[in-house]
């Protein structure tokens, strides 16, 4: 059964500590009194959450870049963790499709870079990486729910280069890190969505900046079925694995994270759920921009999680959309981020 408290005292890497994700993962760590090292470019938004959080107060912060892995296997040397979170990436499909060499040599040779730092330094007994939920071959076939035995074949260039992280793992977990008694999993989550995120080309951070601007929302694909879902149900599912491998080594898996099919919902219908939170404030208007290929249905089965662990989602689609609008409004009105940020962490975790 998972606790919280197994983290208190740990020494724990975050690689992408200043991203969404990570943010919300430090200040989970944070809380729960752990001593968090976060190894990350410097944040890429202005507003960003890291900055929002002031993280860089409260951990040890190290600005670097997954590539160079001298600076990388330096952090290990001094800061000996004992579980490593691999959240460092260059997360967009659409960024992609502009950068791939970029986004292969960040999403693959990163990869590479932490696994090896993980060989190297004995002092790692457990650790996670974080891809995604389209490492999948999806031929956009309507309802089917990937499982994680499936064809590993990522269609656009984050995809795939997820997809390649994957199998780096998996060789290197076969090659050197199982006799070394590493605990390793990999966990395909996407469609995160919550407050404090600001990416571009995301539906939600888009929708935020129109609440706050008081401009409409441009939607390029309404009708798309994504898994959206909270952030804090992602991290809770990698702060679970990471301590069950810890103690046993027969979870070390690949691990499908998303909501029940009850709660798959198309990004027109997410925005309107939205608008409600948000008292109607913004407007949005639909207008294709004929941009790269991204699949029109995507799901994953999650049913290896919950067998396993004695898992299931906490929250339905329309609770994730009222949290997340309701720390968006506290935004806007340049409210205290910082206490409705750990009062959400503080009630999901209760």
């Amino acid at each position: 059964m998972f606790d919280l408290n197994f983290y208190r005292g740990k020494t724990v890497l975050i690689t992408g500590h200043t991203g969404f994700k990570g943010s919300w993962l430090s200040k989970i760590l944070i809380l729960a009194g752990a001593r968090v090292i976060g190894y990350s470019l410097k944040p890429n938004t202005n507003p960003n959450l890291f900055t929002q959080l002031k993280l860089e107060e409260q951990m040890i912060s190290i600005i670097g870049d997954i590539r160079n892995l001298k600076k990388l296997s330096d952090v290990f040397e001094r800061y000996q963790p004992e579980v490593v979170f691999h959240l460092a990436a260059q997360p967009i499909v659409r960024t992609s499709y502009k950068k791939p060499v970029y986004t292969y040599d960040v999403n693959v040779m990163g990869t590479v870079n932490v696994c090896e730092c993980v060989r190297k330094y004995s002092c790692v007994k457990s650790f996670l990486n974080v891809t995604t939920d389209k490492v999948y071959e999806n031929d956009d076939a309507l309802n089917h729910l990937f499982k994680e035995d499936e064809k590993l074949d990522g269609y656009d260039p984050y995809s795939n280069s997820k997809s390649c992280s994957e199998l780096i793992t998996h060789s290197f977990y076969k090659s050197y890190l199982r006799d070394a008694n590493v605990a390793v999993s990999t966990a395909r989550a996407g469609n995160v969505i919550g407050g404090g995120d600001f990416s571009k080309d995301r539906i939600l951070p888009d929708a935020a900046k129109a609440l706050k601007n008081n401009t409409p929302l441009i939607i390029r694909n309404p009708y798309s079925t994504r898994p959206y879902q909270h952030v804090l149900e992602p991290l809770l599912c990698y702060l679970w694995i990471a301590e069950e491998q810890y103690w046993n080594s027969d979870f070390c898996d690949s691990y499908n994270i998303g909501p029940d099919p009850c709660d798959f919902t198309t990004t027109e219908d997410l925005i309107k759920m939205f608008q409600h939170y948000c008292n109607n404030q913004f407007s949005y208007i639909i207008k294709s921009d004929n941009g790269p290929h991204e699949a029109s249905f995507l799901a994953l089965d999650n049913n290896k999680l919950k067998t396993t662990f004695g898992w299931k989602p906490h929250l339905h689609i329309d609770e994730a959309i009222k949290l997340a609008a309701e720390w968006y409004c506290v935004w806007k009105r340049d409210g205290d981020v910082v206490s409705i940020t750990e009062s959400q962490i503080k009630e999901f975790f209760k």
